[in-house]
């Protein structure tokens, strides 16, 4: 019998993926789990427009990661943070603060968890910093830490 798997299967393969099993093992067990249905034409087709829909979407993700990480590129941001008469901060700069730092100053929304500091930056000084926007699309930024004046 030919299936559709609905979700991932370890034995078998990754949802979406079509294959032949045996008629028992398909109506005793994948089908009534809602793991796999029957792969008929109507079922084939909408599988192929779910796909084609997803690829759609990927596409555009990646179209607007793309931009984002060209606006991000060579670009610089200033993070204010109290300091002591050192240069050493009250406490450490977070991606959380460097994320808000580039909504003020660019008006660019990014994920906190995808901004990568190299190290906890406890001082005051430009600090190179990764933000990965999607797979392979990588933007680097300079982070400013400038002492915050009251």
């Amino acid at each position: 019998m030919k299936v559709i798997l609905m979700s991932d299967v370890k034995t078998l393969g990754s949802a979406g993926t079509v294959l032949e099993v045996a008629d028992g093992y398909a109506r005793n067990y994948l089908m009534p789990r809602g793991l796999a249905a029957e792969a008929s034409k109507g079922s084939l087709a909408l599988l192929d427009q779910k796909r084609r829909a997803t690829a759609r979407r990927d596409a555009e993700a990646v179209a607007d990661a793309q931009e984002i990480a060209e606006k991000l590129q060579n670009s610089s941001v200033s993070v204010m943070a109290k300091s002591g008469g050192n240069g050493k901060l009250f406490g450490a700069v977070t991606s959380a603060s460097v994320a808000e730092a580039i909504h003020k100053e660019l008006g660019l929304e990014v994920d906190r968890h995808k901004i990568e500091l190299p190290e906890s930056i406890k001082s005051l000084g430009s600090y190179q910093v990764e933000i990965r926007l999607g797979k392979n699309i990588v933007a680097k930024t300079t982070v400013k830490v400038v002492a915050a004046t009251n």
